[in-house]
């Protein structure tokens, strides 16, 4: 049993109060609806106490004492608002207004505000001089002369996300806010996250364009759209535009916010939004080597109504379904749309196409891990919150970089090491994460498995092994124990480049803890042995017992805001809503009966199937939902020229995007502020998203254009809100079966699984047994073997592709949002500098990267954390796009193409594009 808590009794003006352990005066004060003056102090924050505007007076004692710093004791009696209290409070707010601008940056900042409810008129002291405005960032604005020096900014940096940017510097009167070594913000280190703007108290940290001073029609309370960590937003709205974005209270961001969440938003307002359906023109054909402007649409396209459009595709998906059957057809669904929307798309192939084709990005993303996860513990789910790493004493991040792809889970990492955790951090490209990592492991790439099994090997072979653990919740231990034994530390150190007795330091210091977790991303996954890697993931955790508790277990960090969610809802081509098979009898029958349609027994196509499907003449009509192949596929000239071979290719998008560009008929649909719908990020928490803004134009909602296309495809669907959709889910789906519309309008996130109404939701799984036939893990041996395409001597480097920080995924979003392309504007790829050299490159010059699919140009960026032999290239930019050189040879059980390694050859020179991206061309028309 807990100990009983054991409150502090005291008097505050006067009242017997309360105090719960560890509480400051101010929070008691602010729990009981007590008003104490504050600048420097922030809830959340590490308490200062250097502004002095919270002084209070506590009997007996000779000098004030600040609120937010001292704690209440036994019998303390403690006045707020006595006169001496009041003096103090009104000269410390008077002081630091007498420095204030006229001009005002912030309307309604809280220095003006206690600077009214003080009753502080003009300021009797004279105003010293002041700096200049710093505008040299395109996202924030540095206003110093509104500075009151109260180090929210800097607390904010270097301790909440934990960037190091922002300093305070010089002495006395010269005493300053500064970035790195006094650079402009503009050149300094900033990664733009912008928690300095949210914490500054005046506005001297703004929005850049003056973004306070425009007065707001409405907040609206909603999610990010971009990573799977899901942070909660507010959006401030003017006239039908975001102005700004704020980050809320969330449970997985609590205020914090990365640069796309808080600057990644103009996108919607981009003079490229489709805003009437389009169809193709007579005569125009379709080839995989088109050059696309999306300025101009109406090249290729004519415009038409609703009713042409939607009679034209769904009437040419009906006629192929009708004679050439029905696996002729099939739907990429997209994991950035809500659950309802991908519940429906993948009930309208189901039920309306009439087969299993039915796939996202979750392919091409952590399929392998899922499929890993699903046989080794029966459930493709995470374990436990990424905010758990807070619990654990040790944490192995493998194949992942959150600082790039998912920026506020990195700052819950960096805040679990200021703590006293250790980081083992294992990933062949050396992350900004290294310099807080207790051991770095730089492995070669395409070895994790040699790795791992070294890891396991030591702990068997030094009795490291959770027996207990081990006997009564796992099988197949003497499989992987007799597996194990020929990897060797030792043997592995060649070839995956560790040393011996570093792999077994940290795989001692990793069974020995009393709590360690796992975290990896699709540096695991996208290999053709992803699926083993993960299987030796998971392993690792089952030898060890580091699995059902906080501060533990398994999480596969998730890329898109609903790739989990949209996979709960069965947009996978082999699984129904919850993961239950399609091929499972009983299952199939459940499905059947509830949606009153006889389905496919047999798992559907995925993705790059699908698109071999195309070639070989078997499928002959796609519907395209949010999601753009053209360009996130691999060896993408093989996706465009299977989707150009299409007899029918509906592409329903907010933006003219590579893939819309193949289609016969396009269909103009909402971007994510225009929609109400519910989003599952990688935590397993259900969160709402609100319509904020009405979409542009004839455009439709997503589930709108859904539910039309069902229906002329002959179904009889009656759904008039994503509530409805939603009801629905929680039939077929136990997982969310407690979970209600009413609950989420009224709490905002549920974690699920959530199986009856007012459950709280676990955070945990696993607790005490798994969701197999036999309530125990699968432990799966793996053996190292090589990725598909070797380096040689006419190829030599082998290329990583993957995310950059400012840009997600194709760029369709995020390249036309005017903060995130002046930072990134164009396509970069990043060497190690004794590779340039060898080449004869420099930094900043063009080089082109070609493999034996196809070939790219882009500008040269030095990376000594890229080992040698090897180069990144964001795969974000369409003029260069990277995956005209990946291999889309697949993982066998995950069918993940391999996204991490290819072959190529470099040569210093090449063609550059003289301007980059979709700002220019927006500017011209």
């Amino acid at each position: 049993m807990n100990a009983p808590v054991e409150l502090v009794q005291f008097k505050l003006n006067g009242v017997d109060v309360e105090a719960l352990p560890g509480e400051t005066l101010i929070e008691v004060a602010d729990r009981l609806g007590v008003s104490i003056p504050r600048l420097c102090y922030k809830p959340g924050m590490r308490a200062d106490g250097n502004c002095r505007s919270c002084m209070v007076e506590i009997e007996g004692e000779r000098v004030l004492a600040p609120s937010c710093c001292r704690q209440p004791a036994p019998g303390m009696k403690v006045t707020t608002d006595s006169p001496r209290a009041l003096h103090s409070q009104r000269m410390i707010v008077e002081l630091l207004a007498s420095d204030m601008p006229e001009r005002v940056y912030k309307p309604g900042d809280e220095l003006a505000l206690w600077k009214e409810k003080l009753g502080v008129g003009k300021p009797r002291f004279p105003r010293r001089e002041q700096p200049a405005a710093d505008l040299s960032h395109p996202a924030m604005a540095v206003n110093l002369d509104a500075c009151i020096q109260c180090t929210r900014c800097v607390r904010a940096c270097r301790e909440v996300q934990v960037n190091d940017v922002i300093g305070y510097a010089y002495r006395a009167s010269h005493s300053s806010i500064v970035f790195d070594l006094h650079d402009p913000m503009g050149e300094s280190t900033c990664v733009a996250c912008g928690e300095c703007v949210q914490a500054c108290p005046t506005g001297a940290l703004a929005p850049a364009r003056d973004a306070y001073l425009v007065p707001i029609d409405d907040e609206v309370k909603s999610v990010c759209p971009y990573c799977g960590v899901g942070c909660q937003i507010t959006y401030h709205v003017k006239d039908n535009a975001i102005v700004r974005v704020e980050g809320r209270a969330g449970p997985a961001n609590h205020e914090r916010l990365c640069v796309k969440g808080r600057f990644g938003f103009d996108y919607v307002a981009h003079p490229h939004r489709l805003t009437k359906p389009l169809i193709r023109r007579e005569g125009v054909a379709k080839s995989a080597g088109f050059t696309m402007d999306p300025a101009d649409p109406l090249s290729v396209f004519r415009e038409a109504t609703w009713e042409e459009a939607m009679t034209l595709a769904a009437g040419s998906l009906a006629a192929i379904r009708d004679t050439r059957g029905a696996k002729a057809l099939a739907g990429f669904g997209s994991a950035k749309g809500s659950n309802e929307e991908a519940y429906l798309f993948q009930k309208l192939v189901r039920t309306g196409f009439g087969s299993n084709n039915v796939d996202h990005c979750t392919r091409l993303c952590h399929a392998s891990s899922v499929a890993a996860l699903l046989e080794g513990i029966g459930s493709g789910a995470v374990s436990n919150p990424v905010m758990d790493v807070l619990k654990a004493d040790v944490v192995l991040l493998i194949g992942a970089n959150p600082i790039v792809n998912h920026p506020v889970a990195a700052t819950w990492l960096k805040n679990a090491v200021k703590n006293g955790t250790k980081l083992i951090l294992a990933d062949p490209r050396r992350s900004e994460l290294a310099r807080h990592a207790a051991h770095y492991l730089q492995f070669k790439p395409a070895t994790d498995v040699a790795l791992l099994n070294a890891m396991m090997h030591t702990i068997v072979e030094e009795g490291l092994v959770a027996e207990s653990f081990v006997q009564s919740r796992t099988s197949g231990f003497e499989e992987v124990k007799r597996n194990v034994a020929a990897f060797s530390p030792e043997a592995m150190a060649p070839v995956c480049g560790i040393p011996a007795q570093t792999i077994r330091t940290v795989a001692r210091l990793f069974a020995t803890a009393k709590g360690a977790m796992i975290l990896w991303g699709m540096g695991v996954s996208q290999h053709v042995h992803g699926t083993d890697n993960a299987r030796c993931l998971i392993a690792l955790a089952m030898l060890t017992g580091q699995i059902g508790r906080p501060g533990t277990g398994l999480h596969p960090l998730r890329g898109q805001n609903n790739v989990q969610g949209a996979s709960d809802a069965g947009l996978i081509p082999m699984v129904f809503p919850d993961y239950q098979r399609v091929d499972d009898a009983a299952a199939h029958g459940r499905f059947e009966a509830l949606w009153g349609k006889t389905l496919d027994p047999e798992p559907g196509l995925t993705v790059v199937e699908i698109m071999n499907a195309v070639h070989a003449g078997e499928i002959r009509g796609m519907y395209v939902m949010g999601e753009n192949p053209a360009l996130s596929d691999p060896d993408v000239n093989h996706a465009r020229a299977a989707l150009a071979e299409l007899d029918m290719l509906v592409v329903q998008d907010i933006f003219l995007t590579e893939t819309a560009y193949l289609a016969d008929v396009v269909l103009p649909a909402s971007a994510f502020p225009e929609k109400t719908g519910t989003f599952t990020n990688t935590d397993r928490t259900v969160q709402l998203g609100r319509e904020a803004l009405t979409p542009p134009g004839e455009a439709r909602k997503d589930l709108d254009i859904i539910i039309d296309m069902g229906r002329r495809l002959g179904l009889p669907w009656t759904y008039t809100h994503p509530r409805d959709v939603f009801a629905e889910m929680r039939l077929a789906m136990p997982s969310i079966a407690g979970i209600t519309w009413e609950r989420l309008e009224r709490e905002g996130a549920v974690t699920d699984p959530c199986e009856h109404e007012g459950d709280p939701g676990e955070p945990v799984v696993f607790t005490d047994r798994f969701p197999t036939a036999s309530g125990r893990a699968k432990l799966v041996p793996a053996i190292p073997i090589p990725a598909a395409e070797q380096p040689d001597h006419e190829y030599p480097f082998v290329l990583i592709t993957g995310r950059q920080l400012e840009h997600w995924h194709t760029g369709s979003m995020t390249r036309r949002t005017q903060v995130l392309d002046a930072i990134e504007p164009g396509p970069v790829g990043l060497f190690h500098p004794d590779d340039l050299a060898q080449i004869g490159a420099a930094p900043g010059g063009a080089v082109t990267v070609e493999s034996r699919r196809g070939k790219v140009t882009l500008l040269a960026r030095a990376d000594a954390g890229t080992p040698r032999g090897t180069l990144f290239i964001p795969f974000c930019y369409y003029e260069a796009a990277a995956n005209k050189l990946t291999n889309p040879a697949l993982d066998p059980f995950g069918k993940i193409p391999e996204f991490k390694f290819c072959a190529v050859r470099l040569t210093a020179g090449g063609e550059v594009p003289a301007e980059f991206g979709y700002q220019e061309v927006a500017q011209a028309t």
